[in-house]
């Protein structure tokens, strides 16, 4: 029996993961049954040392590189948008770009960031389309989360996620993604599809780190 009984997947609860890879800083997790890669709680950052490392960042909305870089999951959104919608920004992080690639296209963004923008009586709203956009690896409590997101969706509604995947031992190795401390989920297709199955959502991934989840149209 594995070692890492204490250490349950934090997005299925699976009580019995695997050591997938580990490097000088931390090991690194697999769950057999929704795939997810994911770092022990052992190795996670303070608070403050994570909003340190998250006020590194230069995610300047006006940024025109910035805004391209979002624009690979805005534009495959807001083709799926009918008009006048209500979305959210979950993590929108200090410079909120993503509120204006939505709200010039006649959409309405409320914005949620644990740090940033800590308002949650968001909580109470529901939505047509909710964005993540490079959020999913920093959760420590995935599970929760999504079951959080997909309850804030009416049906027929959108949760556009942008992050990078895990494609292969030899590759996670080497991966840049897995040097960034306050990352510790880690996904892949197979977990993107555990995830859609879980929320009874369809799934589409588009290019190589957007995946949109439709909510089913009569859920109950």
């Amino acid at each position: 029996m594995s070692h890492y009984l204490n250490n349950c997947c934090p997005l299925c609860g699976e009580d019995n993961p695997e050591l997938y890879f580990e490097d000088k800083n931390r090991r690194y997790l697999s769950c057999p049954d929704c795939h997810l890669v994911y770092v022990p709680r052992e190795f996670f950052l303070t608070k403050e040392a994570e909003k340190t490392e998250y006020d590194f960042h230069n995610n300047d909305p006006a940024d025109p590189e910035y805004r391209k870089f979002l624009s690979r999951l805005s534009l495959p959104m807001l083709e799926r948008l009918r008009p006048r919608q209500k979305g959210l920004d979950f993590g929108c992080g200090p410079g909120p770009a993503m509120h204006d690639l939505f709200t010039a296209h006649g959409h309405t963004v409320d914005l949620y960031d644990p740090f940033y923008t800590n308002n949650p009586g968001v909580f109470s709203n529901t939505f047509d389309f909710i964005t993540a956009t490079e959020v999913v690896e920093h959760l420590h409590h995935p599970g929760s989360v999504f079951d959080r997101l997909f309850d804030l969706l009416h049906c027929g509604g959108w949760l556009g996620i942008m992050t990078k995947l895990v494609l292969d031992k030899e590759k996670f190795s080497y991966w840049h993604y897995i040097r960034d401390l306050t990352h510790v989920c880690f996904y892949s297709r197979a977990t993107f599809t555990y995830i859609a199955q879980r929320h009874r959502a369809s799934l589409s991934f588009i290019g190589n780190d957007v995946i949109l989840l439709q909510k089913g149209e009569f859920q109950v």
